[in-house]
């Protein structure tokens, strides 16, 4: 019975650390540009594409 309530204790703190990492995010503005992602891989990423070059 003991080890129910360490576990509840635990999963209690590992959720509040999530929950307070997604509110830190948020108030940072973290998940303010939600179109730059969508169009990124239109565009080509000339680092990427000159060590493969170079590798070959």
């Amino acid at each position: 019975m003991e080890i129910i309530v360490l576990l509840i204790g635990i999963s209690l703190m590992v959720g509040l650390g999530f929950l307070f990492a997604f509110i830190w995010s948020v108030k940072n503005n973290q998940y303010e540009d939600t179109y730059t992602p969508s169009i990124r891989i239109l565009f080509e990423d000339n680092g990427i594409t000159q060590s493969r070059k170079r590798s070959e």
